[in-house]
C-alpha cells in the first residue's frame, strides 16, 4: 500500500521552487522560506506563476514526486510527468479496452458511483438536517435519481449515458441551495458553472474538484495507466479522460461534503472570495489557505473501503481504486468494483 507522505502546496503568486542538494526549497524575492527533505514529500500542488527550476524538476523526476501547476485562481494548467511507470501490456489491454465496446462496461460503473454516492450524500443530509431542509423536494430529487440509476444499468451507448448522468446531475444541484445552512446570500448557488465560477458555492467546487483530479491522475500513473484515455471522457488534447472518469465516484463524497462542511460550519465567509469585472468568483489567498489547510486534515480521516473491508485514508482511495481500476483491465478481477458509499 503506497503511504500517504506530504502534499506541499505552494499557494502564493510569487513563490518559487528550487532545490538545495536533496531539498526542496521555496523562494520568494529570492529569500529562502522554507526547505523540505524530498523524502517526506509525495506531490507538490503549485499556485504560483513562477513556477519551478530545471533541477527541482529533475529532482522530482528521479524520485517519483508528483509536480502539477495551476493559476493562482485554482485552474489546472499542466503536471510534470517523469519516465512512465508500470507494464507496457497493462497498457496496451488499456488502450484495447478504451477502444472496444467493452469500455460501454466500465463508464457505466464509473456513473453508477457517481449517481449512487450523489443520492446516499442527499439521503444523509436530509435525515441529519430533517427539521432545515425541504423534504418535499429531497424526496422528489431522491426519486429522480433512482431512475437514473435503473437507466444507467440499460443504457446502450455513451450518448444515452451522457443524457442520464446529465438530468442527474441537474436533480442533484437542485439540493444545494437547501444545503447552505448559514450565510445564504453568500452561498446562493446559481446552478453549475465551470469556466469561470459564477458564485462562492461554484469557486469552491471547482478548486475542490482540480485537486481531486491531481490525485486521481497521480494515482493512475502510479500503478502504470494513461490518465489521459479514459472510458467514459472521450479522448480530447489535454483532458486527462481516465483521471476524470476516477474524480466521478469521489465528487460527492470527497469534494462536496467538504465543501458544505467549510461553509455551514462558517470556516469560509465572504470575506474569502473575491469577484472579477467579468462576474467570475475566486478564493483569496487566504480563502484557498484554509480550504487546503482543511483539505489536508481530512485527508486522513479513514473509511472503510467497501470491497477491501479495510480501513483506508480517504485520500489513498484513489490509490485503491486505480490499483483496483488496474486488476480489472488485466482480467484479474472479473469486473471493475467502484467507490460505493
Amino acid at each position: 500500500m503506497k503511504k500517504l507522505l506530504n502534499t506541499l502546496y505552494l499557494t502564493q503568486e510569487d513563490f518559487y521552487l528550487t532545490r538545495e542538494r536533496d531539498n526542496i526549497v521555496i523562494k520568494q524575492d529570492g529569500k529562502v522560506l522554507n526547505r523540505f527533505p524530498y523524502r517526506i514529500i509525495d506531490g507538490i500542488v503549485c499556485f504560483s506563476y513562477l513556477g519551478a527550476s530545471p533541477s527541482l524538476i529533475e529532482l522530482c523526476a528521479e524520485n517519483q514526486i508528483n509536480l502539477s501547476f495551476h493559476t493562482p485562481q485554482g485552474r489546472f494548467c499542466g503536471r510534470f510527468v517523469g519516465p512512465t511507470n508500470g507494464n507496457v501490456l497493462l497498457r496496451r489491454q488499456h488502450y484495447r479496452l478504451a477502444d472496444d465496446v467493452e469500455s460501454l462496461d466500465f463508464a457505466k460503473r464509473f456513473m453508477l458511483a457517481k449517481i449512487s454516492n450523489s443520492r446516499k450524500y442527499l439521503l444523509r443530509f436530509k435525515r441529519d438536517h430533517r427539521d432545515r431542509v425541504d423534504v418535499k423536494l429531497f424526496e422528489e430529487i431522491d426519486n429522480e435519481l433512482v431512475w437514473a440509476l435503473e437507466n444507467v444499468q440499460v443504457a446502450q451507448d455513451k450518448e444515452m449515458l451522457l443524457g442520464i448522468e446529465g438530468q442527474a446531475a441537474n436533480q442533484y444541484f437542485r439540493a444545494f441551495n437547501d444545503m447552505v445552512l448559514s450565510d445564504k446570500e453568500t452561498f446562493r448557488f446559481n446552478g453549475r458553472s465551470r469556466r469561470p465560477p459564477l458564485d462562492c458555492l461554484n469557486a469552491l467546487m471547482s478548486f475542490g474538484y482540480s485537486l481531486l483530479t491531481y490525485e486521481c491522475q497521480s494515482a493512475l500513473e502510479a500503478v502504470g495507466l494513461d490518465s489521459y484515455v479514459g472510458f467514459y471522457h472521450t479522448d480530447r488534447p489535454g483532458r486527462a479522460g481516465l483521471a476524470l472518469d476516477l474524480v466521478e465516484e469521489f465528487r460527492s463524497f470527497i469534494v462536496d461534503r467538504f465543501v458544505f462542511s467549510l461553509v455551514n460550519r462558517g470556516q469560509l465567509t465572504a470575506k474569502h472570495f473575491e469577484i472579477k469585472e467579468n462576474g467570475s468568483v475566486l478564493l483569496t489567498e487566504k480563502g484557498r489557505a484554509v480550504f487546503i489547510e482543511n483539505w489536508q486534515k481530512r485527508k486522513h480521516t479513514e473509511v472503510e473501503h467497501p470491497f477491501l473491508k479495510e480501513k483506508v485514508k480517504l485520500m489513498l482511495l484513489p490509490y485503491v481504486q486505480a490499483q483496483l481500476l488496474a486488476k480489472a483491465i488485466r482480467g484479474d478481477l472479473d469486473a471493475y468494483p467502484p467507490f460505493l458509499i
